[in-house]
């Protein structure tokens, strides 16, 4: 037992003399971020000194946080791995007479090792019955917008002049907006706002959701080989559109769909509706065993277009471009092989108990009886607070160990020891390879790249959506997935984050993992202009 003993001694202090060192490293030095070396106070003796100062510049901090991370993410393994071997060699120590006496000690009745074998498979039986099923999304597709329906600015700015001659400081203010939008030239607004004045009948917003849905829909059926009455689940979400019968049962009667399909047609639940629909369709999954589950994400511009003066009513038809995308989930085993992801966490945060969260995003008439989508100015600070709570949720289920540690440690040393500690920001780049980012605008970008302290590359997909396609709600993150394939950036076991915010007020996210690395795709929504991205985008644009 020498050995085993002596072995367990060398893991403790390899497990605890990183950790110590780590806890050295945190009191009060001056620390230059751009040498990355550590600067120690001038000291009396000069010995001393000139050892430090030499022992500072060997170390580089990303090499120590490098260390501490791997060592505390991998803990068990370090511990583990050296205990089984002392183990095991103190087992081939013992000759087959002490095998025979550690056996005949033991005093087993072969009744009691049938019950123990009984009891061990039971347990191992229920535990994975008990385990929830495996959601995968096999495939999805997002619709194309036709050419005809492109919008330039200059286009854009001409139909604002002439919609509002009567109002010069409404178009300033339009042309203000789209020069800092973020938004491209090729963004798609649907036939019926091409009409001066916009005409937003329900034919033409039945017209728009048609196109976009079908169309949509015909891409994930030749994508997948899905038919019609493969479909169990039908959940189709769009905000502002709410016709009856529902879209859902438009999709029904298009693809006569079988009369026992689950269908959810979900309206007013804003940009996030997406992520709602996905952990709706999860939920159904659990129950229903062998399903496939259709996901219909859009918003239909045509009745929601603004064509009054107020401002905050306004910034919607500045960002707000057609869209969608249809997404097949399915917990049937025979996927596995050919599904692109597996959902591991859904995340919703809801802010509606407080009055101001829940109308900084409003639907109402303006004074002249026309109805708009107003923005309050307290947009961006509710949102922040809501992607506070979602990932104070999120963080321990995704983050690494290091990571919850270091938050545990900073926590407790601002409660206790100084408030003045700034607060540590968890690194959720450890967590994550690919982040999709609401494409809500660019304030919305801005904001949670620098909250998140995510790199330009992170927040690329989010960006090119925007510039590329606009702000096409609930489908855009899905905009940005195919962008980050349409690169070839996905490899196996890469794990996503999508995080959207709608009215209400709410935050939800979704985590995917790869199942295999993806091919860059040959068809889909980038596929005749990905060579051209990404593009630089200037702060102003001007008109």
């Amino acid at each position: 037992m020498e050995t085993l003993s002596f072995i367990l001694f060398i893991c403790l202090f390899f497990a605890l003399v990183p950790l110590l060192f780590k806890t050295s490293l945190s009191h009060p030095l001056p620390f230059s971020s751009q040498s990355a070396t550590f600067h120690q106070p001038q000291s009396a003796e000069l010995n001393s000194h000139s050892i430090m100062a030499h022992f500072s510049n060997s170390v580089k901090l990303k090499y120590v946080k490098l260390g501490y991370q791997y060592l505390v993410n991998h803990i068990t393994t370090l511990i583990l791995i050296p205990l089984i071997l002392g183990i095991f060699i103190e087992l081939l120590h013992l000759g087959p007479d002490e095998f025979h006496k550690l056996w005949n000690s033991l005093h087993l009745h072969p009744v009691q090792i049938v019950c123990s074998s009984f009891l061990i498979i039971m347990i191992f039986t229920v535990y994975f019955m008990s385990k929830p099923r495996t959601v995968f999304l096999v495939d999805y597709a997002c619709f194309e917008p036709p050419v005809t329906c492109r919008v330039p600015f200059a286009t854009f700015m001409e139909h604002s002049r002439l919609i509002l001659k009567n109002n010069p400081k409404s178009v300033e203010f339009q042309m203000r907006i789209l020069e800092r939008s973020g938004l491209g030239e090729e963004t798609c607004l649907p036939p019926a706002i091409h009409y001066i004045p916009p005409k937003p009948t329900m034919e033409a917003a039945r017209g728009e959701a048609q196109l976009v849905i079908f169309s949509a829909m015909e891409s994930l059926f030749r994508k997948t080989g899905l038919k019609p009455k493969d479909i169990d689940i039908l959940i189709v979400n769009c905000s502002l559109f709410s016709p009856t019968p529902s879209l859902s049962a438009m999709v029904i009667n298009k693809y006569k769909l079988r009369s026992n399909i689950k269908s959810f047609n979900l309206s007013g639940m804003g940009c996030s509706a997406g992520l709602i629909s996905i952990d709706l369709a999860r939920d159904l999954l659990q129950t229903h065993p062998n399903s496939n589950a259709v996901v219909v994400s859009t918003e239909i511009i045509t009745p929601n277009y603004y064509q009054g003066n107020e401002r905050a009513m306004l910034l919607p038809n500045c960002l707000f471009r057609m869209g969608g995308a249809a997404i097949l989930l399915s917990n049937r085993k025979s996927e596995s092989t050919r599904a692109k992801y597996r959902l591991v966490h859904v995340v919703r945060t809801h802010k509606g108990s407080d009055d101001k969260a829940f109308r900084c995003v409003f639907e109402e008439e303006d004074k002249e009886g026309k109805v708009g989508i107003s923005l309050s100015k307290d947009l961006m600070a509710i949102a922040g607070e809501a992607l506070k709570s979602n990932i104070t949720t999120m963080g321990p289920l995704v983050l690494p160990a290091s990571e919850q540690l270091l938050f545990l440690f900073t926590l407790i040393g601002r409660k206790i020891f100084n408030p003045r500690w700034k607060p540590y920001i968890p690194d959720f780049k450890q967590a994550f390879e690919h982040f999709c980012i609401h494409a809500g605008g660019r304030a919305v970008i801005d904001e949670l790249q620098k909250n998140l302290q995510l790199s330009a590359e992170h927040v690329e997909a989010s960006r090119m959506t925007l510039h590329r396609f606009g702000n096409t709600s609930s489908s855009s993150l899905w905009y940005e997935l195919n962008y980050i394939e349409s690169k070839g950036r996905m490899k196996r076991g890469d794990r996503v984050w999508q995080i959207a915010f709608g009215s209400g007020f709410k935050c939800n996210s979704a985590v995917w993992k790869c199942n295999r690395s993806i091919e860059t795709p040959f068809d889909g929504p980038w596929s005749d202009c990905i060579h051209r991205y990404p593009v630089h985008i200037p702060e102003i644009v001007k008109l």
